[in-house]
């Protein structure tokens, strides 16, 4: 996958995960293709965009924060485009399976690269993935699955939904590296990406979200990636969803992470990050 997504802070957004493997149909069905029909160009003019996302419940996407800006690129709470759908349970694009549903809200997290985006109507027959409550650790191994650019789709995203697996390399406050794994060292994620879930898979099989994609290099490549932790953004994140009936997120138990009764805390090292301008 590729991330393509200019950040306030001046790094380049993720787009689509780059040497990734295609997701059989009906795995991981809580991921979401956001896709911006009808931005302002600045020029006049209008482009058409997209990013990834996870739902989290029935009326809610979690996406970056940085897929929906303004013109100076600062993150805004509302949408931009003439039109913003969210496209649910759909694997393969090119099918009819899931939901298409109009994107009518936005908000913005005051610290990370995170945002919700309310959806007009609520998704019953997909489970929405839980978010975890506790941090991610140095060394796991999670996966992401995005819609963005690989190899060989040019500037477009993918029309089938990608994963792959990564390594946590640091933790830091909102932040977390990771570096690609399976199936190849250099699986990262690429433009449209961005808002793409990283989650942990438990061993009963339950995924806990635990991060999104936010930004990196050019993709595909070997370095590491960032990710803005979720962890968190719980307490606001139920807060934001209070009013609504069918917006009550799934949260995973609350796990601390010790080590000999001491709370470990991970450093994130200074990343190197490309120069701002990347495309969502």
């Amino acid at each position: 996958m590729v991330v393509a997504i200019v950040l306030a802070g001046g790094a380049r957004p993720a787009a689509a995960i780059a040497y990734g493997d295609d997701v059989p149909d009906g795995d991981y069905p809580f991921s979401v293709r956001l896709t911006m029909t009808g931005l302002p160009n600045g020029d006049g003019g209008t482009r058409d965009s997209s990013c990834s996302g996870a739902l989290i419940a029935p009326r809610w996407v979690i996406t970056a924060g940085h897929c929906f800006r303004d013109d100076d690129g600062q993150h805004v709470s509302r949408t931009v485009a003439r039109s913003t759908t969210a496209v649910v349970g759909r694997t393969d694009l090119r099918r009819r399976a899931g939901h298409e549903i109009e994107v009518i809200g936005v908000r913005q997290a005051g610290t990370g690269d995170v945002a919700l985006a309310e959806l007009e109507t609520a998704v019953t027959d997909v489970r929405p993935l839980r978010i975890a409550t506790g941090p991610p650790a140095s060394g796991e191994r999670i996966r992401l699955t995005g819609y963005g650019r690989t190899e060989d789709t040019g500037d477009e995203g993918s029309v089938r939904l990608q994963t792959g697996l990564f390594t946590v390399d640091s933790v830091g406050d909102s932040l977390m590296e990771v570096s690609g794994v399976a199936p190849r060292r250099d699986t990262s994620a690429c433009p449209h990406d961005s808002g793409g879930p990283y989650f942990r898979e438990l061993p009963d099989g339950t995924p806990e979200l635990v991060a999104l994609v936010s930004t990196g290099p050019e993709c595909p490549h070997s370095g590491a990636d960032l990710g803005a932790r979720t962890d968190g953004l719980v307490t606001w994140i139920a807060g934001e969803m209070n009013g609504d009936g069918n917006g009550v997120p799934l949260l995973a138990p609350v796990a601390v992470l010790l080590a000999g009764g001491v709370l470990v805390v991970f450093l994130l090292r200074r990343a190197r990050r490309v120069a701002p301008g990347r495309r969502q």
